[in-house]
């Protein structure tokens, strides 16, 4: 079982969702990750999504666009995101999901990224721009490695995807509560709910909603239909203002808070 599987199961016994928190590996710069990371686990983050930065990210609105090209300015590679992992192995067990494109995957290699990646302590992959249906390589590698393969499911996703989605994910399956990229929005998007629903008949898997979301009050009304809610550019924006550690601490601590009233 791996650190997600078992966070998961973990959570279900409580009765409470999973707060996934994204951060771009290596920014503001690679020595100032493992201390970000640990500052929003204090704060009661469950996952870490764990981004590599990539040049041309299409999936990613402008906040996370821009924290990949500080990130990439400070010198991060795909190398240096294994290495920073590896970082954070020495004092954290928090599951780590690691986000990438296809193109920096392809270069350095599904098999080993799949036996670097899980030799530092990574959990998991999620290739943003990987059509499902051309997926099986891929999974192969990353199981191989045993590794768990995240998916995309969209609330444009025909019911062929979504079994597709449930076939090849393991872990959990990310639900995009909305259409189009990352970013912090106003409200939460009503077709998050029929997605759920649709991705409930189509596997047992954990389901954690993500794209959007980025108050307190949203945390907490996905948290009521979902098993997990993803925290992404709000957590960014406030590493682009230079946020100390103990902000962002605050900042999951009310996610948390206000995720498990529901």
């Amino acid at each position: 079982m791996t650190r997600i599987q078992k966070l998961f199961q973990d959570l279900a016994a409580q009765k409470r969702a999973a707060l996934i928190g994204y951060v771009t590996a290596g920014d503001p710069t690679p020595e100032h990750t493992p201390g970000i990371v640990a500052a929003l686990e204090r704060g009661g983050v469950d996952l870490i999504e764990f981004g590599v930065p990539f040049s041309d990210p299409i999936a990613d609105g402008p906040v996370i666009q821009a924290g990949a090209e500080r990130a990439l300015k400070a010198g991060t590679t795909l190398k240096k995101v294994l290495e920073i992992a590896q970082t954070i192995r020495k004092t954290s067990q928090i599951p780590l999901l690691l986000f990438t494109y296809m193109n920096p995957a392809l270069r350095y290699g599904f098999e080993k990224l799949g036996r670097d990646a899980r030799a530092v302590g990574i959990d998991g992959c999620l290739l943003t721009d990987l059509s499902v249906e051309e997926a099986q390589p891929y999974v192969t590698g990353m199981r191989t490695a045993g590794l768990d393969t995240v998916f995309l499911a969209a609330p444009t996703s025909t019911p062929q995807r979504l079994k597709l989605v449930a076939e090849y994910s393991t872990g959990f399956v990310y639900l995009v509560s909305r259409t189009g990229v990352t970013g912090v929005r106003a409200d939460v998007a009503d077709s998050l709910g029929t997605l759920v629903q649709a991705m409930r008949q189509a596997t047992k898997l954990p389901l954690a909603a993500g794209f959007g979301i980025s108050t307190p009050e949203q945390a907490g009304a996905v948290a009521k239909i979902a098993d997990g809610v993803v925290v992404g550019s709000a957590i960014v924006r406030m590493i682009e203002k230079n946020s100390s550690d103990a902000d962002l601490e605050a900042f999951a601590r009310s996610l948390r808070e206000k995720m498990d009233q529901h």
